[in-house]
């Protein structure tokens, strides 16, 4: 497996395979077996998966853990080794952001994502998806794959790559990673590692209350308004801190009426100090 820290010996080594098809997996490491289980679907589809390990600073807003993300190269490199991936890409942020400084990130060439990127997440993290959109398009030219996975956990952000790759006429298929869990429903999390032992037992309940909402979409209930009021009332009895509980349409997340037959209910919030984001699909 090789390991690229420059987009010159990134795009050296692909010079040697001009004809193998790439996949690509962006991350920013801190990895576990949701990250590794992408790498195995890119593996599938591809001749060569390049996975690339960087901690964006563009998304991270004001009094977040930009400072405090852990930063676990060599463990990271292990892990991927192990189920394959044939390139680790883990830039500098002076390599992905040539304008840095050292103390200020002057990125005045920005994407600017869809009007959903101020809705949901971006609500509560203004900007937040200005950095994903902009540091995806950065990478999509630097890799240049042909196929790129992006893990249902992030919802939102699955979409707006979508929207952006459709929009941008980026020549790259994008598919989706199933969220993987843990035996008690918490969806793995690079941000898990946060939680305290106790915490990270209760954290099962914001999974669980998108269960709830889902086996009464099933039942037929089509009271959204009342059924997202339910779940965020239960939540902060249980002392959680809620950004959003919501229901959208699969599709687009734009808002759903009665009729509709395929849903995604997504949910953030806060336990303790950790923000954290779950969704759980539903379709009849």
């Amino acid at each position: 497996m090789q390991v690229c820290h420059s987009v010159r010996e990134l795009r050296a080594f692909l010079a040697h395979h001009p004809q193998a098809k790439v996949g690509f997996v962006p991350t920013m490491g801190n990895l576990h077996a949701g990250h590794c289980q992408l790498v195995t679907q890119a593996k599938q589809l591809a001749e060569i998966v390049v996975v690339s390990i960087f901690v964006n600073p563009l998304q991270f807003g004001v009094n977040e853990d930009f400072g405090s993300y852990p930063r676990t190269l060599a463990a990271d490199c292990e892990q991927l080794e192990a189920v394959g991936a044939d390139v680790v890409f883990a830039p500098t942020v002076t390599e992905m952001y040539p304008d840095f400084d050292g103390q200020d990130l002057r990125q005045a060439v920005v994407i600017q994502p869809p009007a959903l990127a101020n809705e949901l997440c971006g609500a509560s993290r203004p900007g937040h998806f200005v950095g994903v959109a902009t540091v995806v398009a950065k990478l999509f030219n630097m890799v240049q794959p042909q196929v790129a996975v992006f893990g249902k956990k992030d919802y939102q952000q699955l979409m707006v790559i979508r929207a952006l790759v459709r929009q941008l006429n980026f020549n790259v298929e994008i598919l989706a990673g199933e969220t993987v869990r843990e035996p008690s429903g918490l969806a793995m999390s690079s941000r898990n590692g946060y939680l305290s032992a106790t915490e990270k037992t209760q954290a099962a309940q914001l999974y669980q209350q998108l269960q709830r909402i889902k086996q009464a979409l099933l039942a037929g209930q089509r009271d959204y308004a009342s059924l997202c009021k339910q779940a965020v009332a239960g939540l902060n009895q249980q002392g959680w801190q809620v950004d959003y509980v919501d229901i959208r349409r699969q599709t687009d997340l734009t808002l759903p009426d009665a009729n509709d037959q395929a849903w995604v209910v997504l949910a953030a919030a806060r336990l303790g100090g950790t923000r954290l984001i779950d969704n759980c699909e539903v379709s009849l």
